[in-house]
């Protein structure tokens, strides 16, 4: 994998709804892929687990904070750090709402006691 320019990935990041999160199976070890959805703020990833704690791939986060992401040929790798503070969290939340709105956010995820801001590594 060649090394990403960190502006082809950011040029990136600012124009897509959606990446792919890769992250470490905490049981299996294996890498496991899934689309979601972010949040981009001053070089900051949010991330918003869809059933929060009960997240699987938040769960192996936990386990292992070694991520993956790649927006659409441009990968980098990241680590995630959990968000567990309300306040923190209730923040993140409003981002989403803000970028994908409240509607489709209510629509899709079920539970909000946890984020992670993700952090280029």
């Amino acid at each position: 994998m060649a090394k990403t320019k960190r502006s082809d990935l950011q040029e990136r990041l600012e124009r897509y709804r959606q990446i792919k999160l890769t992250v470490v199976g905490r049981k299996t070890g294996h890498k496991i892929s899934i689309p979601v959805w972010f949040v981009l703020e001053d070089a900051k990833l949010y991330l918003l687990p869809v059933r929060g704690s009960d997240t699987q791939w938040y769960r192996n986060v936990l386990s292992d904070p070694s991520i993956q992401i790649d927006a659409r040929g441009e990968e980098a790798g990241y680590r995630a750090l959990p968000i567990k503070e309300a306040e923190a969290v209730k923040s993140v939340v409003g981002k989403f709402r803000e970028k994908y709105g409240a509607g489709d956010v209510k629509k899709y995820y079920s539970k909000f006691d946890v984020a992670v801001l993700a952090e280029p590594l």
